[in-house]
Protein backbone atom coordinates (compact mmCIF):
# COMPACT_ATOMS: atom_id res chain seq x y z
CA UNK A 1 0.00 0.00 0.00
CA UNK A 2 2.90 2.06 0.00
CA UNK A 3 2.93 2.59 -3.34
CA UNK A 4 -1.00 3.43 -3.64
CA UNK A 5 -0.85 6.53 -0.84
CA UNK A 6 1.76 8.73 -1.38
CA UNK A 7 3.93 10.08 2.14
CA UNK A 8 3.64 13.56 3.39
CA UNK A 9 7.26 14.60 2.70
CA UNK A 10 6.20 14.19 -1.35
CA UNK A 11 2.93 15.55 -1.08
CA UNK A 12 5.13 18.52 0.57
CA UNK A 13 7.37 18.77 -1.69
CA UNK A 14 5.15 18.31 -4.59
CA UNK A 15 2.64 20.98 -3.07
CA UNK A 16 5.90 23.42 -2.62
CA UNK A 17 7.00 22.69 -6.55
CA UNK A 18 3.63 23.76 -7.66
CA UNK A 19 3.16 26.63 -5.83
CA UNK A 20 6.82 27.72 -6.81
CA UNK A 21 5.86 27.26 -9.97
CA UNK A 22 2.35 28.95 -9.95
CA UNK A 23 3.96 31.88 -8.60
CA UNK A 24 6.66 32.03 -11.08
CA UNK A 25 4.06 31.89 -13.71
CA UNK A 26 1.67 33.88 -12.53
CA UNK A 27 4.72 36.42 -11.79
CA UNK A 28 6.46 35.93 -15.26
CA UNK A 29 3.80 34.35 -17.61
CA UNK A 30 0.59 35.41 -16.16
CA UNK A 31 0.81 39.26 -16.71
CA UNK A 32 2.69 38.54 -20.26
CA UNK A 33 0.10 36.63 -21.24
CA UNK A 34 -3.14 38.31 -20.54
CA UNK A 35 -1.10 41.65 -21.52
CA UNK A 36 -1.11 40.06 -25.17
CA UNK A 37 -4.50 38.89 -24.77
CA UNK A 38 -6.05 42.38 -24.04
CA UNK A 39 -3.92 43.94 -26.85
CA UNK A 40 -5.36 41.31 -28.91
CA UNK A 41 -8.60 41.95 -27.90
CA UNK A 42 -8.28 45.95 -28.09
CA UNK A 43 -6.81 45.20 -31.53
CA UNK A 44 -9.59 42.64 -32.92
CA UNK A 45 -12.06 45.66 -31.37
CA UNK A 46 -10.59 48.09 -33.33
CA UNK A 47 -10.33 46.36 -36.14
CA UNK A 48 -14.09 45.42 -35.27
CA UNK A 49 -14.58 49.06 -35.09
CA UNK A 50 -12.66 50.43 -38.20
CA UNK A 51 -14.45 47.88 -40.44
CA UNK A 52 -17.89 49.02 -38.97
CA UNK A 53 -16.57 52.56 -39.75
CA UNK A 54 -15.49 51.72 -43.18
CA UNK A 55 -18.79 49.89 -43.61
CA UNK A 56 -21.16 53.16 -43.03
CA UNK A 57 -18.59 55.22 -44.79
CA UNK A 58 -19.14 52.70 -47.57
CA UNK A 59 -22.84 53.09 -47.63
CA UNK A 60 -22.64 56.46 -47.10
CA UNK A 61 -20.65 56.97 -50.07
CA UNK A 62 -22.77 54.41 -51.76
CA UNK A 63 -25.77 56.49 -51.04
CA UNK A 64 -23.91 59.65 -52.38
CA UNK A 65 -22.70 57.82 -55.76
CA UNK A 66 -26.55 57.44 -55.80
CA UNK A 67 -27.63 60.97 -55.36
CA UNK A 68 -24.91 62.34 -57.32
CA UNK A 69 -26.06 59.55 -60.35
CA UNK A 70 -29.85 60.36 -59.87
CA UNK A 71 -28.58 64.28 -60.34
CA UNK A 72 -26.69 63.62 -63.13
CA UNK A 73 -29.40 61.72 -64.83
CA UNK A 74 -32.18 64.79 -64.16
CA UNK A 75 -29.02 66.95 -65.69
CA UNK A 76 -28.87 64.67 -68.23
CA UNK A 77 -32.73 64.93 -68.94
CA UNK A 78 -32.57 68.51 -68.57
CA UNK A 79 -29.97 69.33 -71.11
CA UNK A 80 -31.27 67.00 -73.76
CA UNK A 81 -34.55 68.46 -73.19
CA UNK A 82 -33.65 71.86 -73.74
CA UNK A 83 -31.58 70.97 -76.64
CA UNK A 84 -34.58 69.46 -78.19
CA UNK A 85 -36.71 72.74 -77.56
CA UNK A 86 -33.59 74.85 -78.72
CA UNK A 87 -33.73 72.32 -82.26
CA UNK A 88 -37.36 72.11 -82.72
CA UNK A 89 -37.43 76.23 -82.27
CA UNK A 90 -34.52 76.32 -85.10
CA UNK A 91 -36.17 74.28 -87.26
CA UNK A 92 -39.60 76.31 -86.57
CA UNK A 93 -37.34 79.57 -87.43
CA UNK A 94 -35.98 78.26 -90.15
CA UNK A 95 -38.81 77.42 -92.30
CA UNK A 96 -41.09 80.46 -90.88
CA UNK A 97 -37.64 82.34 -92.36
CA UNK A 98 -38.01 80.01 -95.32
CA UNK A 99 -41.64 80.85 -95.54
CA UNK A 100 -40.91 84.63 -95.12
CA UNK A 101 -38.16 84.19 -97.75
CA UNK A 102 -40.53 82.23 -100.44
CA UNK A 103 -43.31 84.58 -100.01
CA UNK A 104 -40.86 87.70 -100.46
CA UNK A 105 -39.47 85.77 -103.98
CA UNK A 106 -43.02 85.28 -105.03
CA UNK A 107 -43.51 89.23 -104.25
CA UNK A 108 -40.80 90.46 -106.09
CA UNK A 109 -41.41 87.89 -109.15
CA UNK A 110 -45.36 88.90 -109.31
CA UNK A 111 -44.06 92.47 -108.84
CA UNK A 112 -41.73 91.97 -111.93
CA UNK A 113 -44.05 89.78 -113.66
CA UNK A 114 -46.51 92.80 -113.62
CA UNK A 115 -43.87 95.61 -114.60
CA UNK A 116 -42.74 93.23 -117.49
CA UNK A 117 -46.49 92.76 -118.48
CA UNK A 118 -46.96 96.15 -118.61
CA UNK A 119 -44.26 96.73 -120.61
CA UNK A 120 -44.83 94.52 -123.16
CA UNK A 121 -48.87 95.94 -123.09
CA UNK A 122 -47.17 99.25 -123.85
CA UNK A 123 -45.03 98.11 -126.20
CA UNK A 124 -47.75 96.61 -127.99
CA UNK A 125 -49.83 99.25 -127.81
CA UNK A 126 -46.81 101.16 -129.35
CA UNK A 127 -46.09 98.67 -132.02
CA UNK A 128 -50.10 98.90 -132.61
CA UNK A 129 -50.50 102.45 -132.83
CA UNK A 130 -47.20 102.69 -134.95
CA UNK A 131 -48.94 99.96 -137.52
CA UNK A 132 -52.53 102.02 -137.47
CA UNK A 133 -50.51 104.93 -138.51
CA UNK A 134 -48.60 103.27 -141.47
CA UNK A 135 -51.68 101.56 -142.39
CA UNK A 136 -53.53 104.87 -142.18
CA UNK A 137 -51.04 106.86 -144.02
CA UNK A 138 -50.91 104.06 -146.48
CA UNK A 139 -55.09 104.53 -146.98
CA UNK A 140 -54.81 108.03 -146.86
CA UNK A 141 -52.32 109.02 -149.42
CA UNK A 142 -54.80 106.36 -151.85
CA UNK A 143 -57.78 107.44 -151.13
CA UNK A 144 -56.57 111.67 -150.91
CA UNK A 145 -54.51 111.49 -153.98
CA UNK A 146 -57.34 113.42 -155.88
CA UNK A 147 -58.09 116.95 -154.78
CA UNK A 148 -61.68 116.00 -154.55
CA UNK A 149 -61.42 113.13 -152.22
CA UNK A 150 -59.45 115.41 -150.26
CA UNK A 151 -61.99 118.11 -150.27
CA UNK A 152 -65.12 115.37 -149.11
CA UNK A 153 -62.99 113.65 -146.15
CA UNK A 154 -62.53 117.78 -144.88
CA UNK A 155 -66.37 118.16 -145.21
CA UNK A 156 -67.31 114.97 -143.72
CA UNK A 157 -64.91 116.09 -140.14
CA UNK A 158 -66.29 119.35 -140.34
CA UNK A 159 -69.99 117.68 -140.39
CA UNK A 160 -68.78 115.23 -137.66
CA UNK A 161 -67.73 118.01 -135.23
CA UNK A 162 -70.56 120.24 -135.62
CA UNK A 163 -72.88 116.98 -134.71
CA UNK A 164 -70.72 116.56 -131.67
Amino acid sequence: MDLITPGTGLIFWQLFGFLGLLFILIKFAWKPMLAALDERESSINNALKAAETARNEMANLKAENEKLLADARLERDTILKKAQDVSVKMIDDAKNEAIKAGALMIENAKAVIETEKKAALADVKNQVAELSLDITEKLLRKNLSDDKSQKDLVDGFIKELKLN
